[in-house]
């Protein structure tokens, strides 16, 4: 029988237990066998435990989102068009856990093709957040942080566009960390916006992202973007913010226009934990963030058609039958297998890349890019990092803002400049919200691979703020 107790550890201390020998790789494994999946987090799960790894990860079970490819185990983006696909090859970063000792425990449910920020667009049904059924996860990495919060994995790897990992572990209480782009390879890992997509780790605290990016991160000659992180990654210890800046812009903190009032409050209440702490707080100007999402709904969607247009009934996947000839079969094929949102931004990213229109839409968009990055920048020469709420509300109801995608682009409003800007990001819990008793994200940023500096800070609030609060049972 699965043991609760276990289940609630952060995985360093779990590592710290078993490399004691007060605790056997197999009895943790198998505390998370058999638990059932009320919250519909994950579309795979194992059957038995299997043989415990040797490693820095070595019996440490990880959910996978499902837009990682899995030898052997279905991989289907969230999307019917990949129903029933079974990969013959296994995604990099998967690779890499494995090959540090973890096992893939589940692949977790997401939106389709991880184009949402609700997990309400997955062709296999709606994500719940665990802390209030009715309200969604946060997308799209929504089946991993409701696997995390809600005790159905210890730690998650999901993928990040524009908010993807850092959204959803804001409205589900976690941590979520988008890397540098290039920290990680983006081979086997089904591509939504090339030069946006970025794996990264969701857990319980700080250092278990430390422990899973430290193994993630590096170059891969089969990703031509992948970098790695140069000096690799420390594990975070500080405790104390003596000496360091956090920057915050206006219109981009709590006071910002349509930020919840439990947001608000917890973002002051965190920048005043900061100065309790030693750090400093610096007013910067971000003045071309407030067209991040503007920008990114251009640029996103415009690779989107392009990377999408490989799914044709032909080579995997579906295939529509009973059709004439092969343009029809390929109509048909992608009219049932693309669901609404997927179709609105094809749609959308062929217009703007379409005769005429290209340089207006996405020639500006790309422009826009290279000003909100020469913004980071400039702000990074008088700060640290700079601080922002991750999202502009708690958790919402389901349903809420599925008939108005603007509504619905808006939960990312505060994560698409660094996405844009290709620097770190990463989320974590503020505290519950008085008036909503849901969860609120803190985010933080940072210059481009300065991913140890940041968990160390982020570290140093964490454990200011003392965040301890679970899910109710």
């Amino acid at each position: 029988m699965s043991d609760p107790t276990l289940r609630e550890l952060p995985i360093a201390v779990v590592r710290g237990k078993i490399e004691a020998g007060d605790l056997s790789p197999d009895e943790y494994a198998t505390a998370f066998d058999g638990l059932g999946d009320e919250l519909n987090a994950c579309l795979w799960q194992r059957e038995e435990a299997p043989e415990p790894g040797a490693g820095p990860l070595g019996g440490i079970p990880v959910a996978v989102k499902d837009i990682f490819c899995t030898e052997g185990v279905p991989t289907t983006a969230g999307s019917k068009i990949l129903e029933g696909y079974v990969p013959p090859y296994t995604a990099s970063a998967v690779a890499k856990l494995e090959a540090a000792g973890a096992s893939v425990l589940s692949k977790t449910n997401m939106d389709e093709f991880a184009m949402g920020s609700s997990n309400e667009n997955s062709a296999y049904g709606d994500v719940l957040n665990p802390w209030d059924h009715a309200r969604v996860p946060g997308g799209s990495s929504g089946g991993s942080a409701a696997a995390v919060a809600g005790g159905l994995a210890p730690c998650a790897i999901g993928t990040d566009t524009g908010g993807s990992i850092r959204q959803p572990a804001s409205l589900c209480g976690i941590v979520g960390l988008k890397p540098t782009y290039g920290a990680i390879s983006r081979f086997g890992m089904i591509a939504f916006a090339s030069s946006l997509d970025q794996c990264g780790p969701l857990t319980r605290d700080v250092k278990d992202a430390a422990l899973l990016l430290r193994e993630l991160e590096g170059r891969d000659p089969r990703d031509s973007t992948s970098t790695g992180i140069p000096g690799g990654v420390e594990l975070p210890e500080a405790t104390d913010l003596a000496g360091v800046r956090f920057g915050v812009a206006p219109g981009f903190s709590g006071a910002a226009e349509g930020v919840e009032a439990d947001v608000s409050e917890l973002f002051s209440a965190t920048v005043d934990l900061i100065e309790a702490r030693g750090g400093e707080i610096a007013d910067i100007d971000l003045p071309n963030a407030a067209h991040g999402l503007s920008a990114y709904y251009v640029i996103a969607p415009a690779e989107a058609s392009a990377n999408l247009a490989r799914f044709d009934g032909v080579r995997y996947g579906m295939r529509s039958e009973g059709a004439d000839n092969l343009g029809e079969m390929y109509e048909r094929t992608r009219s049932q297998g693309f669901g609404a949102e997927v179709k609105r931004r094809i749609m959308l990213g062929t217009y703007a890349l379409s005769s005429g229109y290209y340089d207006a839409y996405y020639g500006q968009a790309q422009r826009v890019r290279t000003k909100i990055a020469d913004d980071f920048r400039t702000a990074f020469e008088s700060c640290d990092f700079v601080i922002t709420p991750t999202s502009p509300s708690v958790a919402f109801e389901r349903g809420a803002r599925t008939k108005d995608p603007l509504a619905m682009y808006l939960s990312d409003f505060f994560t698409v400049p660094m996405s844009l800007a290709g620097i770190p990001a990463i989320s974590i819990p503020a505290g519950l919200g008085s008036e909503t008793g849901l969860p609120v994200g803190f985010q933080i940023a940072g210059p481009a691979f300065s991913e140890t500096r940041l968990l160390g800070a982020a570290h140093a609030v964490e454990a200011a703020i003392g965040f301890e609060a679970r899910p109710p049972s």
